[in-house]
């Protein structure tokens, strides 16, 4: 099991370094491209405001960090805040005219998922979204050591 342990860690290791060397977020640093890829999807639903408790909860990442993403994005005049009926409550939402910016870099990433499938082909590619998405639903790792 701790072989397998080690495999595991040096193929996370390798995995990515490959994506963060292929400049997957040209443009967006990684925190601000998790931030909009969520923002953009709930977006592209049904045009709704993201909560700013639903992105802590996705990216399982500290407020303060979500709050100076989401600030820097509004610099750069790509997220919007909006506020709740609760003004305790905020939302973003992708700024629609600056939206083009978000997708070029979004394509980029598409085009690597693209590349990966190609060389693991779609079953692999929907068995690891499979095991992703398992481990994700598990909650955060290391909280039963």
């Amino acid at each position: 099991m701790e072989d397998l342990g080690e495999e595991l860690i040096s193929a996370w290791v390798g995995l990515t370094g490959v994506l963060k060397n292929s400049r997957m977020t040209q443009g967006l640093n990684y925190n601000e491209a998790i931030v909009m890829n969520i923002a953009y999807h709930e977006y592209a639903k049904d045009g709704s405001p993201t909560s700013f408790k639903s992105i802590v909860q996705k990216t399982r990442m500290l407020k303060s960090l979500v709050n100076r993403t989401i600030d820097s994005l509004v610099k750069k005049n790509l997220l919007e805040r909006l506020e709740g009926e609760d003004k305790r409550t905020t939302f973003v939402r992708p700024v629609k005219e600056n939206l083009h910016v978000f997708l070029q870099v979004h394509e980029q990433s598409l085009a690597l998922a693209r590349e990966a499938i190609g060389i693991i082909g779609e079953e692999d590619a929907k068995t690891f979204i499979k095991i992703a998405e398992r481990i994700v639903d598990e909650g955060p790792l290391g909280e039963n050591n």
